[in-house]
């Protein structure tokens, strides 16, 4: 069912499926993912493994895409400068180790931030919100303050597309302003040129990176999925920008 519906979202006028192009970075950088780069309405789809793309995996970090919504939504935080106090615990990643605001505990996946906000959220109310987003298997499980990271919710690459391609065009129900605070919080590279806003999540073994690159005529929404170690972090980032350099959509300098 998962992959009929995969297939109805893309049907698109050109598609390069299993694309041996980007198959061919995977092949450089000795990494077994896959890779999907869309514009907005599906007409061109470039595509490395198909069959990966179409299988749920935890989302890991990239949902606090989807988390940040939520909150805002919720009144739980509402605005990205809004001091979070760091509870003076230390932790593995320095980062995480001092205030943040929701733009750095995004930008640095806080994993404390997430669970001390998802406290404040009922399991009603997440499971309420995943439905209306439509969101991967929609499974909180037992544990409310760690089912993105526990694998009790799963979405697939295509599915991340899908949902980006919702954020994108304000298809969701959740205020105007809200979309437009997260689209701020993921802008991760702006120039005269382009604009990329984009995520990564990393659950110890599976890596994402997901997102947009907005050019001066079009959009192309990108999401990696990939076996990914921890001293390979950096591959995400880089074989998406590879793709679309390779596509012609950007040109990295």
């Amino acid at each position: 069912m998962l992959k009929v519906l995969s297939l109805l979202i893309f049907c698109t006028a050109f598609v390069s499926a299993n694309d041996e192009s980007i198959k061919k970075i995977f092949e450089n950088y000795k990494i077994d993912g896959t890779l999907i780069i869309t514009d907005l309405n599906s007409d061109k789809l470039y595509l490395h493994n198909s069959k990966r793309a179409d299988t749920r995996f935890s989302p890991a970090s990239t949902f606090k895409i989807a988390h940040t919504l939520i909150l805002l939504n919720e009144n739980i935080i509402k605005s990205q400068d809004e001091i979070i106090k760091w509870d003076k615990v230390k932790r593995a990643y320095d980062l995480w180790n001092k205030d943040q605001t929701l733009a750095t505990a995004v930008a640095n996946s806080c994993v404390w931030c997430f669970k001390r906000f998802s406290k404040k959220v009922s399991k009603e109310t997440y499971l309420d919100y995943l439905k209306k987003f439509n969101y991967g298997n929609k499974i909180i499980g037992d544990d409310k303050s760690n089912f993105w990271l526990d694998s009790s919710l799963k979405i697939s690459t295509f599915e991340q597309i899908d949902f980006l391609k919702k954020i994108y065009t304000q298809n969701l129900p959740i205020l105007e302003k809200n979309i437009s605070m997260l689209k701020d919080i993921l802008t991760i590279q702006k120039d005269t040129n382009f604009q990329i806003k984009a995520k990564s999540g990393w659950d110890g073994q599976i890596g994402w990176y997901v997102g947009y690159v907005k050019t001066k005529k079009e959009i192309y929404f990108f999401a990696l999925n990939a076996d990914i170690k921890k001293e390979q972090l950096n591959y995400r980032k880089q074989i998406v920008y590879e793709a679309l350099k390779i596509k012609n959509i950007i040109d990295f300098k």
